[in-house]
């Protein structure tokens, strides 16, 4: 099993790191300091180096730091699945007369996208922001699911994102009074490929995280979960051809072109699929959990996630927690860093207490943060 690792972190102009260096060859790197003093911006840029807009969805000109040119770039020598690597990505600053756009590099190389990152590294992480997943909206949960099922198949992210493109050129299509019966008759055909390739990835991967989950169970100082996706497509697909499911919803789709055109927008498909999560030594819906039960469900949850894309890919994936202690107990922080020790994850953790860090024991590097400077506490 290989492991991915950073040895080496560098942050130019990214929201309040000016210029900022960080060595490390610790399999645990702890940042403290004062809220505000650009601990989750360190993480946040580590997730740059992933498919996506990075652990908050910035936009590629939010995250540059305010006294600089608009540019930014982040820069970091990894170890990983192909060995040691220099990955980096970043924006010139921009222009009047042209769109931002975001550049990546490996070994100073271009490469035409973040995807060519899954190759070296792959990624999962817990913020805060997270907290109230299992209260929010489907769209959340489906978010943070498609993360899941990124760190498994960097792919995913760009049929995600292909399936929105051509579910909005349908809808804009069915604006039309009298839309061009071939022309729909073709984006559905394009649409249904799409949503089947979409559907049963994350249904392969619901079906194996839940086996995990289960596998875990009591052994974890952290509940174990129930999961299942509540669409139909993903569900068709567990026991149907792939062929078959493409065709029926060509046909939902056809027959729907009244119903959709009136509500502007399409109303059956994987975009709206929920992930439902039972708290398993309770046996009721994450939603009715306590806020600290909900919290240490998410923390399993995403436990099993890393050893399942261990499994899967070969791959030990870097885990970024952001201020994940502060509202643990003693008891179950302990058990976190002993989890986490015999998981063979570099990871990357935040918080505002050091005391809080003081059991994580040999192997943990922690570094002090303040006003966008990095340094090693002595």
């Amino acid at each position: 099993m290989t492991a991915s690792r950073i040895t080496r972190l560098t942050l130019t102009h990214f929201r309040n790191y000016r210029a900022a260096v960080l060595t490390t060859s610790a399999e645990r790197v702890v940042l403290v300091g004062a809220n505000g003093a650009g601990k989750t911006n360190c993480l946040e840029a580590i997730s740059f180096l992933s498919p996506g807009r990075g652990l908050r969805r910035a936009t590629l000109d939010d995250v540059a730091d305010n006294e600089g040119d608009g540019s930014w770039a982040v820069a970091a020598e990894v170890e990983g699945a192909l060995g040691l690597a220099t990955l980096g990505t970043g924006i010139d600053p921009p222009r009047a007369d042209a769109a931002t756009s975001r550049r990546c590099r490996i070994d100073r190389e271009p490469v035409g996208s973040a995807t060519a990152f899954g190759d070296h590294l792959r990624m999962v992480w817990l913020t805060p922001a997270m907290d109230g997943l299992f209260m929010g909206a489907a769209s959340e949960r489906r978010r943070f699911f498609d993360r899941l099922v990124l760190a498994i198949d960097s792919q995913h992210s760009g049929r995600v994102s292909a399936l929105d493109r051509s579910l909005r050129s349908r809808n804009r299509l069915l604006e039309v009074r009298y839309p061009d019966a071939h022309w729909l008759d073709a984006i559905e055909r394009e649409t249904a490929e799409l949503a089947v390739a979409v559907a049963a990835m994350r249904g392969q991967t619901a079906m194996r995280l839940a086996a995990m989950l289960d596998a875990r169970g009591a052994a974890s100082a952290f509940p174990s979960a129930k999961i299942m996706l509540d669409g139909w497509m993903e569900s068709a697909l567990l026991t149907e051809p792939a062929t078959a499911v493409e065709d029926r919803y060509r046909t939902i789709l056809r027959e729907g072109r009244p119903r959709d055109a009136a509500a502007g927008r399409t109303l059956d498909g994987p975009h709206l699929t929920d992930l439902e999560v039972v708290y398993a030594p309770k046996a009721m819906p994450a939603r009715d959990a306590s806020t600290g039960e909900q919290k240490a469900l998410l923390i399993g949850l995403v436990l099993a996630h890393a050893q399942l894309v261990s499994e899967m890919t070969g791959i030990t994936p870097l885990l970024l927690l952001d201020e994940v202690v502060a509202h643990l107990d003693p008891s179950r922080r302990a058990a976190l860093f002993e989890e986490l020790a015999k998981l063979g994850a570099q990871v990357w953790m935040t918080g505002a207490d050091p005391a809080a860090f003081a059991e994580i024991g040999s192997g943990a590097e922690i570094f002090t943060v303040e006003s966008g400077r990095i340094r090693p506490q002595q």
